[in-house]
């Protein structure tokens, strides 16, 4: 029987009494989001996490070129192959509530069967392939989604995606994150 052991040196950080470097970070994020997710709060005991969180996370969004509803599926697709439940239900809301993400398409990806949408499912499936093939993805798998009409160089921004979830997933997991009362009613049972 194996234990889950998570970190409990550090406490989250609180907004109104974070100094420096913290402070900084935190007050860019607000700035962002409107609130301090816990996540937040917990990544930036180590502000350059949180900072290079932030600034990747932003670069994906904003240069990628995939949809918002192609960026959720790829952000879905890394945080439950990683396994992390907070982050599968933050972006399970940014999909319904903001990305545009269809309801079947969700709840597709949410329980683990077939997309209903051919480009967005080899947008899964290359995205998931990358997370557990670190990056070296089937042949097979690779040349769907280049059929779909995705690009060689959205791979890299999937790359991009992966290194800003590992972040914030390993982070997680680390901590034992507990999710924000904005994703609550999207848990991972």
């Amino acid at each position: 029987m194996t234990t889950t052991r998570y970190l409990h040196a550090l406490d989250a950080v609180k907004h109104d009494q974070a100094e420096g470097a913290q402070k900084e970070v935190l007050d860019q994020a607000l700035a962002q989001v409107g609130f301090i997710p816990n996540m937040y709060a917990n990544m930036v005991n180590a502000p350059a996490v949180l900072s290079t969180y932030l600034f990747g996370y932003a670069r994906f969004r904003s240069e990628s070129g995939l949809t918002p509803a192609e960026q959720e599926v790829v952000f879905l697709a890394i945080s439950a192959a990683n396994g992390c439940s907070y982050c599968t239900a933050a972006h399970s809301m940014i999909a319904d509530k903001k990305s545009g993400v269809s309801a079947d398409v969700l709840q597709a990806i949410r329980g683990g069967q077939p997309i209903p949408d051919a480009r967005l499912a080899a947008l899964h499936a290359l995205t998931t392939e990358m997370v557990r093939s670190q990056g070296r993805p089937a042949p097979a798998i690779l040349q769907a989604f280049l059929d779909a009409g995705y690009q060689e160089r959205d791979v890299l921004y999937i790359i991009l995606a992966m290194a800003v979830k590992t972040l914030s997933n390993f982070s997680n997991h680390a901590f034992a994150t507990e999710v924000d009362p904005a994703f609550a009613a999207y848990r991972v049972a």
